[in-house]
């Protein structure tokens, strides 16, 4: 009959009662990674959705406003409403309005207007040491195309 030895004894004795430890600290390990990666997720999708709604209804707002004044008007005032509903910071919301297809200011009769919003969603938890916080951004962009009547006249 075969003995154990005693080499054999000594690392069964050495696996005992960790186990629940183990299951605790490699799911901690595994859970807070994907929590992190959940809410950053959250945020540039709450901003990518902020700015696409930015695009969309400046452009139309440009596009339908009776004159180049009211177009402005419009433009900042949908502008401040959506920094505030998608809790962008409305200083970090770089807009450009440009005409398609015209020589003549913008808006113009007929001219194809876009409008691009760009932004930067800063990831959670990064310190602002070292400007880490100004490298650690995503950036989101949204453009969006409205043709204005041909009729349109300023005034």
């Amino acid at each position: 009959m075969l003995r154990p030895r005693a080499s054999t004894e000594r690392f069964a004795e050495d696996e005992r009662g960790s186990a629940a430890l183990e299951f605790i600290v490699g799911g901690v390990v595994l859970l807070v990674p994907i929590v992190y990666l959940v809410v950053t997720l959250g945020l540039i999708q709450s901003h990518a959705l902020g700015v696409e709604a930015a695009s969309r209804h400046v452009v139309r707002a440009v596009a339908s406003a009776e004159s180049a004044e009211d177009a402005d008007d419009r433009a900042a005032t949908i502008l401040d409403a959506l920094a505030r509903e998608y809790d962008i910071p409305r200083d970090s919301l770089a807009v450009d309005v440009s005409c398609v297809g015209t020589a003549a200011s913008c808006p113009a009769a007929g001219a194809i207007v876009r409008v691009t919003v760009a932004s930067s969603v800063p990831l959670p938890l990064v310190p602002p040491v070292l400007g880490l916080d100004q490298a650690a951004r995503v950036g989101v962009e949204s453009s969006s195309v409205q043709k204005v009547s041909r009729y349109w006249r300023d005034g």
